[in-house]
């Protein structure tokens, strides 16, 4: 235990002087996830479009609840028709109103009426099956957010892995540099003392030349992972992170796993489908007669914001829209075809998740298969290089050979930890692809 804390405290100090200038910041894969549920934008953009469906489904409620309101109408007229009735209204009517001569031409009146009005659905059932498809709606985007929490997880997981498998890079090329420039300074007193040509040192000069070009890449790849991370949190302070924990090989059961239907996007399509289908009866049902009830009641007078005079109504329509020329027909048809292609992606979309599902478990076996192979390699190659460096030492091997032993047991190294991101990877896609 204390031996790896020393190695963990050894290699963070080395980047410290790898990455000088920028600000170093150790986090863990759990206070990613936690700051990617807090911040993410992709994630609240899902969760905004979730309100979105939800406020659509809370309009449907017009469906059940009434409609009422309250209005206050100012008006003076001398029509006689208006004229008299505002008078009636206002029960102010007298013998002598009914005079041809004040019925035909009334002096200037005014009215003032504050009128209370409610409307109450009874029976619509075109406005039922689209509260029902607004809701299929909304559920599905709930699951839709959910999918989108899942898939970021796994995202986290690619991008921190990415980011343990850069800072492998820079410590497997950190080691090759030091080696190289430890071979070159043999080369040097080799070549002063008449044992090496000169083209046995250029060889070694462009070993180094090339691990620390390998070694510049390899920073820039640990800009390229922490810059990921920050963007997936929301963080534009950009800063290098390290990780807590180093890259190592997870353990996965592939037995009974399959892709569910009760996957979370998988039911969403479902839910989309089930709200196409709605909609279609929806548009059925408006070739059928509403059912509405309504009722007012209202206060008259001649000044303003009085009510001496009242009244009520109340009443029930029954309205039937017999006929709308052919948009009625053509957007039943439409509806239709829109549910009968729901149903068409819906399959679509569970083969092509088999499909997906098949491909990676396939490369979870190939990356199986690659890592005792390329861990048998990098023993091997690391033998090779003991012996032929041993052998340099001691003047019976040749530069080239050595370089080559130097530059297979690098690559080896490389090959090694790209082999365990693929097999972990493959192993978090395939929980991806099988989350329930």
């Amino acid at each position: 235990m204390n031996k790896n804390l020393y190695t963990l405290s050894f290699v963070f100090l080395s980047f410290v002087s790898l990455f000088q200038g920028q600000e170093l910041v150790p986090i863990t894969k759990t206070e990613v996830l936690n700051k990617v549920s807090e911040a993410n934008q992709t994630l609240k953009i899902s969760e905004e479009e979730f309100k979105q469906a939800r406020a659509d489904y809370r309009q449907t409620n017009a469906v059940f609840l009434p409609n009422i309101s309250a209005s206050h109408t100012a008006m003076a007229t001398t029509n006689p028709l208006m004229a008299f009735g505002s008078k009636l209204n206002q029960e102010i009517l007298t013998a002598n109103d009914f005079n041809p001569a004040l019925l035909n031409d009334p002096s200037q009146i005014e009215n003032y009426a504050t009128k209370l009005e409610i409307q109450q659905p009874l029976i619509n059932l075109d406005g039922m099956f689209q509260r029902k498809a607004a809701k299929s709606k909304m559920e599905a985007m709930l699951l839709k957010t959910e999918r989108t929490k899942d898939y970021l997880a796994f995202e986290v997981e690619k991008a921190y892995m990415q980011l343990q498998l850069a800072y492998k890079a820079v410590a497997v090329l950190e080691k090759a540099l030091e080696a190289a420039n430890e071979n070159k300074k043999l080369a040097d007193n080799s070549f002063n003392q008449g044992y090496l040509q000169r083209s046995d040192v250029l060889q070694v000069e462009v070993r180094v030349t090339e691990v620390q070009n390998q070694l510049q890449t390899a920073k820039s790849n640990v800009q390229n992972a922490s810059n990921y991370l920050s963007f997936l949190m929301n963080d534009d302070t950009y800063v290098v992170y390290t990780p807590s924990d180093e890259l190592h090989i997870s353990t996965f059961a592939l037995e009974n796993k399959t892709v569910s239907e009760n996957r979370s996007d998988i039911k969403a399509m479902q839910l989309a489908s089930q709200a196409y289908e709605a909609m279609n009866k929806a548009d059925k049902m408006a070739f059928l007669p509403r059912l509405n009830a309504f009722g007012s009641y209202e206060l008259y007078d001649d000044e303003i914001f009085q009510g001496d005079a009242n009244g009520y109504l109340f009443g029930a329509q029954l309205s039937w829209d017999i006929f709308q020329g052919s948009k009625r027909l053509g957007k039943t048809q439409k509806s239709r075809s829109e549910f009968e292609k729901s149903k068409l992606e819906y399959n679509q979309y569970i083969s092509q998740s088999n499909l997906e599902f098949n491909k990676a478990k396939r490369a979870f076996l190939d990356a199986e298969n690659k890592l005792k192979l390329t861990s048998l390699a990098l023993k091997q190659s690391e033998e090779s290089l003991r012996i032929r460096t041993n052998r340099f030492k001691e003047g019976l091997e040749k530069t080239s050979d050595l370089l080559m032993a130097e530059t297979q047991f690098a690559q080896k190294q490389l090959e090694y930890y790209q082999t365990i991101f693929e097999y972990n990877y493959s192993q978090a896609y395939l929980q991806f692809l099988t989350k329930e």
